[in-house]
């Protein structure tokens, strides 16, 4: 299992266009990801799950996967969210 600690650092956070592409990110991979946000927990491959946790700019979330590509998975996710998902 890995974990790492992001900060969400485009201004609106991940609301729907940004949080579908981190949804699809983590689908590329077999690993199963979880987002985390002060203590709540949601599947990051689930639309619904990432926008209920209201991610908003400057948030710090873990990224945690678990399983046989998990560091690739985890490493993939994190790029995405450091290059802003492209500043939408």
């Amino acid at each position: 299992m890995c974990v790492k600690e992001v900060v969400i650092n485009n201004q609106v956070g991940l609301h729907a266009r940004p949080a579908t592409f981190f949804i699809q990110k983590a689908n590329e991979f077999k690993s199963t990801v979880w987002v985390e946000k002060e203590e709540r927990r949601v599947n990051a491959k689930s639309l619904l799950g990432v926008l209920s946790l209201g991610i908003v700019g400057g948030t710090k979330i873990s990224i945690i996967v678990d399983g046989p590509d998990e560091e690739s998975a985890l490493n993939a996710l994190v790029e995405l969210v450091e290059t802003g998902f492209g500043d939408m």
